[in-house]
């Protein structure tokens, strides 16, 4: 009769501390994954370092994973600029598939080109899942314009930009510069699908990879964060997926007036109606917003 007690109670035990287990996961909070943008670095203080604490401020408990690209911060800075962006995403690909704490499903927080380099993680690295993706001022049909000189508005600026096309696409320097993996020549477009080793691809501009599209459309939402007054990203529309009309460059498209869109190449279309995406706007510069902001309008999609 003892033993049989014995048994019950232990019985009893277990299942109690299985239904601890079990409740503890259903409330631990969604875990986050930050991806810095050009020149900035996974710890740097003033930029993700302070953004990791204001969210584990705001969302007791949370693990915040916030990616560094090489053995240090010096490193993770320099690799933001040379380091070709289709080995950055394998990296990052692999450590998260590494990690026990996102075995279950994780959001992810892009700034800048992070924005489109987590996008490119959603679309090749299924597994752990992406629930939500956060893009902020992320260059999502890539740039073409120099940083604070836009070419639309000053002679010089379209100068600097037609002398930029010279070298951009050659295998080199799209291999060992990072923001020449995502210029976008929207005059000659056709040298940017055939050269372009990273955006073009990202973007099934050379054809379709099925699961490229099958893969962003597990996402729950697609979040993404545009500046109105933007000097860093030509043109800002980019970080909505618009961007100059083809052609030339001065006049802008919407995603929804895009070729991409209309044949639907990413699943946006689909995903659009669905309601999963979401378009965000912020006066300010690249990068500018308040923290109260971002509790208002962020903060929702991380919980």
């Amino acid at each position: 009769m003892e033993a049989g007690k014995s048994v019950l109670v232990i019985g009893l035990c277990i299942l109690a501390k299985f239904g601890e287990t079990l409740l503890s996961r259903a409330e631990a909070p969604v875990p986050l994954v930050i991806w810095h943008g050009m020149g900035d670095s996974c710890c740097n203080p003033l930029s993700m370092g302070y953004i990791k604490k204001m969210v584990e401020n705001k969302i007791p408990g949370i693990y915040v994973l916030s990616l560094k690209i090489g053995n240090n911060m010096v490193e993770d800075v320099e690799n933001s600029f040379l380091l070709n962006a289709n080995k950055q995403v394998d990296l990052v690909c692999e450590q998260l598939g590494k990690d026990p704490n996102l075995k279950q499903g994780y959001n992810s927080m892009g700034f800048s080109q992070g924005g489109q380099f987590l996008r490119t993680v959603a679309q090749r690295c299924p597994s752990p899942p992406m629930k939500n993706l956060i893009s902020i001022g992320g260059q999502h049909q890539g740039v073409y314009g120099f940083p604070r000189c836009p070419g639309e508005k000053t002679r010089i600026c379209d100068w600097i930009r037609e002398a930029l096309k010279l070298g951009v696409y050659t295998k080199t320097i799209q291999e060992h510069l990072v923001q020449a993996e995502y210029w976008h020549d929207p005059i000659h477009e056709e040298e940017y699908r055939n050269s372009s080793i990273f955006l073009a691809d990202i973007n099934q501009e050379r054809g379709i990879n099925e699961s490229y599209k099958h893969n962003l459309q597990t996402l729950n939402k697609f979040v993404m964060v545009k500046f109105l007054k933007d000097t860093m990203v030509d043109p800002p529309e980019s970080e909505w997926f618009g961007f100059y009309k083809p052609g030339q460059g001065k006049e802008t498209i919407t995603l929804q007036e895009s070729s991409l869109y209309s044949e639907d190449r990413l699943g946006l279309r689909e995903m659009d109606k669905a309601g999963k995406l979401v378009f965000l706007a912020t006066e300010g510069d690249h990068l500018q917003f308040s923290e109260e902001w971002f509790n208002e309008k962020i903060l929702p999609f991380l919980h």
